[in-house]
């Protein structure tokens, strides 16, 4: 569940990056939609607070904090696959490789115990 945790904080970093970019832009006068840039930089910054969430509610054991991951996650199959169909390159085969490794761990059923309180259910019918 650490290394999940790790890779969605680096999920994170790289969309506040990406909206602190666009708001670079934006501020520099250097778009042609400023409206849709500054939505494009909201957006980004949106998605880092929530995954900043759900890593540190996952990281507590919180049950909900696998649905926005995941959901994330999906979307970005569906980015990375549009990638790799437009322009074939390692970058789109590493995040899809990441996106995998995610998936799969926030669904292996010690992290599903651990994130739905039967963890300690478990511990205490010990």
């Amino acid at each position: 569940m650490a290394v999940a945790c790790l890779l969605v904080l680096v999920q994170a970093a790289a969309a506040l990056g990406l909206g602190v970019a666009w708001a670079a832009d934006l501020v520099r006068g250097r778009v042609e939609l400023p409206g849709a840039t500054a939505f494009l930089a909201l957006s980004a910054v949106a998605v880092a607070a929530i995954l900043v969430a759900g890593a540190r509610g996952l990281w507590r054991g919180r049950r909900w904090a696998r649905a926005p991951i995941i959901t994330w996650q999906l979307l970005l199959v569906v980015m990375a696959i549009g990638w790799f169909s437009a322009d074939p390159s390692a970058w789109a085969l590493v995040l899809l490789v990441a996106v995998v490794f995610v998936v799969v761990a926030l669904l292996l059923p010690a992290v599903v115990a651990a994130t739905s309180g039967r963890a300690a259910a478990d511990d205490d019918a010990r």
